[in-house]
């Protein structure tokens, strides 16, 4: 089972979108404009973005 970890090397900002498409094995543009859609339609994009970014340690490959 693969662990999850923000990945700051292929990451914009905080590593969160590419660390999560590096876990499920998906394309990082996905997990961007979806977190950017829930943000402009639903206004609560940004707060979960941010908690993941808090909640999820670093990729210990890259420190």
């Amino acid at each position: 089972m693969r662990k999850l970890y923000r990945n700051k090397q292929e990451g914009k900002l905080f590593g969160v979108c590419a660390g999560l498409a590096d876990h499920f094995e998906l394309d990082p543009v996905i997990f961007r404009i979806g977190f950017v859609c829930a943000f402009l339609f639903a206004g609560v994009g940004f707060l979960p973005y941010l908690l993941l970014a808090i909640i999820i340690p670093n990729d210990p490959r890259f420190n």
